[in-house]
């Protein structure tokens, strides 16, 4: 299966950003109303300027409470893993894995469009999984 597939399939398409400038509070209260891990930074909405997770909040919070007023640039990955949307699920797993995220970006022809995360990853291997499992068992309850 592609990442493509798996944009398709998901609930809720829309690209959730935040610029570079709001605060981390008001990145926590953007997390929290869309009940997402990871937000895309993003001056104009569209481009990628970088990424802010929640854990990117919390491990920051041992400096002081003062970087919940900063800006969420301050805290942001600005290095963010991208996908183009033709890699298989596995080169994505694998990715994210290897370089410990659970958000990334889809990205085509410069312009993002989605982000997977490896909740949705997971997801779609137990449905390929369950799919595989009840053909198998119709396979031997048929013979």
């Amino acid at each position: 299966m592609r990442v493509n597939e798996v944009v398709k399939s998901k609930e809720i398409q829309q690209v959730v950003t935040i610029a570079p400038d709001a605060t981390v509070e008001e990145l926590i209260a953007l997390l929290a109303q869309h009940n997402i891990g990871a937000v895309v930074v993003s001056a104009d909405g569209s481009s990628l300027d970088g990424i802010v997770s929640e854990r990117d909040v919390v491990r920051r919070l041992p400096q002081g409470v003062d970087v919940l007023r900063g800006p969420v640039s301050s805290i942001m990955t600005a290095a963010v893993h991208t996908c183009d949307g033709t890699e298989s699920l596995e080169e994505l797993a694998r990715l994210m894995t290897d370089q410990r995220v659970r958000h990334v970006p889809v990205v085509v022809d410069g312009a993002l469009t989605s982000v997977i995360s490896i909740g949705d990853v997971v997801k779609s291997r137990i449905e390929e999984l369950e799919f595989e499992r009840d053909q198998l068992d119709q396979y031997v309850h048929a013979t």
